[in-house]
């Protein structure tokens, strides 16, 4: 990653099936998913600025949570995983 970029871990907790769903829509097109509900993005501040704003068309302040965490960029080679491998997207044939 260059160094204008940042990592951030960023966790949802989303009731509403339709609004989790385009959630985690929008966060994949900007990282990898790593837990059901996590995704794991490296974004410069400009890109961190236009993910809260597609974010927000699609939340309920009521209701729903996004927290995005900033890692250091050596904090990444720390995580530890335990437990089963990372989520992955249904694979889709056209035939």
């Amino acid at each position: 990653m260059t160094t204008d970029t940042t990592l951030y871990i960023v966790a949802y907790d989303i009731p509403d099936d339709k609004r989790r769903k385009k959630v985690h829509r929008v966060l994949c097109g900007y990282g990898a998913w790593t837990q059901y509900s996590l995704f794991e993005c490296w974004l410069t501040k400009r890109q961190l600025i236009e993910l809260q704003a597609k974010l927000g068309k699609h939340l309920r302040d009521d209701r729903d949570s996004v927290r995005l965490y900033p890692l250091c960029g050596s904090c990444q080679g720390k995580v530890i995983t335990v437990g089963s491998a990372r989520p992955s997207e249904p694979v889709t044939y056209i035939h």
